[in-house]
């Protein structure tokens, strides 16, 4: 059976709005990201729906396997041909705490592609803002993302990228800000220049932060709690220390800088609607429960 069509039973980042869905914990995994610039078009399925040359998809997909990584495709607000001689650019960040690093380059053609990944390329010291604008993918991805991203781009041309799916279509628009790998979910345009200043000047932004992609999802949640705790919002405070679980689907998170606690529990609730605008309804959903805090 076909899942019905998004007008029939509302899109999925409308339905979790309705719900008020807990966006913490919610952050793509990835240690590392690779981006790729593609202008389009783009298919529903990115990597291997978009023409991109089977080797150098080997090459890109094996790196990201061996190094936790995350690959998308990236594209300025404005289109241009892939027929268009022109090179285009890569970033490699490493997102994890204490090595955070961007180095770029660009490329020409599919053997340049495939050599990407050990590339040294040359360090960039801007930060990247990603908005996921992936509309074969997901609806509300186009719907909201596009004009967040236009706005971005006004305010922060170099910095901002329209990207190809990252994950959590219901907390559309999705924004990435990179190295650090903080990703927001349901700004409205003018919050996500103000969450994209004060990330550029070493501060977060707590309104719709869904976590940090190289952390473990319970531990984007602690460090939430955390954060919402102790009012720490300084980009690398809340360094996550040590954790142990107990025996009741939960555990201790420990971090450092300022120094605390959180105990949270992992569970699902009923859910019973779509998740992506182009799933059928799921029956529940995950979240984390905190229980307490020291």
């Amino acid at each position: 059976m076909t899942a019905a069509p998004d007008a029939e039973r509302g899109r999925c980042a409308d339905l979790a709005d309705a719900a008020n869905d807990p966006a913490e914990g919610t952050a793509p995994p990835a240690e590392r990201w690779l981006l790729i610039e593609h202008p389009g078009p783009w298919g529903r399925l990115a990597l291997t729906d978009s023409g991109i040359d089977p080797a150098a998809l080997g090459s890109l997909t094996s790196w990201a396997a061996r190094v936790q990584g995350r690959i998308a495709l990236i594209r300025r607000g404005s289109r241009r041909s892939l027929a268009s001689p022109r090179a285009f650019r890569w970033f490699r960040i490493d997102a994890r705490p204490g090595h955070e690093e961007i180095r770029t380059g660009v490329f020409t053609d599919a053997a340049g592609l495939a050599a990407v990944p050990f590339s040294d390329g040359e360090p960039l010291a801007q930060p990247l803002a990603l908005v996921c604008v992936h509309g074969r993918h997901d609806t509300c991805c186009a719907v909201r993302g596009r004009s967040l991203a236009a706005t971005l781009a006004a305010e922060y041309p170099e910095e901002t990228w329209e990207c190809s799916h990252i994950g959590g279509c219901r907390f559309a628009p999705s924004l990435v800000l990179l190295p650090h790998g903080y990703t927001y979910g349901g700004l409205r345009p003018g919050e996500a220049v103000d969450v994209v200043r004060r990330y550029t000047r070493g501060t977060l932004d707590p309104r719709g932060l869904r976590g940090r992609s190289s952390l473990k999802p319970h531990v984007q949640a602690a460090q939430h709690h955390a954060r919402a705790a102790t009012g720490a919002t300084g980009i690398d405070d809340l360094r996550p220390r040590d954790e142990a679980p107990d025996a009741d689907s939960g555990s201790w998170v420990g971090f450092a800088e300022p120094e605390c606690s959180v105990h949270l529990r992992e569970k699902y609730v009923p859910a019973n609607r779509p998740l992506t605008c182009a799933s059928p309804p799921a029956s529940r959903i995950r979240v984390f429960e905190l229980l307490e805090f020291r």
